[in-house]
């Protein structure tokens, strides 16, 4: 699986982070990393739930 964010509609609100913070991290300068583009999927259902968490649907996985 792969991440995409739309970095255009994402505001770092680091719901993301809280749900996989192995694959997100919103850092001090307020912006959002990917810590991990191509997770495993033992990562699925966390990747998945960050995409459900995100208020912008910002992220996909492809």
């Amino acid at each position: 699986m792969k991440i995409v964010v739309d970095f255009d509609k994402c505001q770092s609100n680091a719901l993301c982070m809280s749900a996989a913070p192995e694959v997100f991290e919103v850092r001090d300068d307020g912006y959002l990393y990917i810590l991990q583009e191509n997770p495993g999927e033992e990562m699925r259902a966390k990747v998945e739930e960050a995409v459900r968490l995100c208020p912008t649907q910002a992220i996909t996985i492809e």
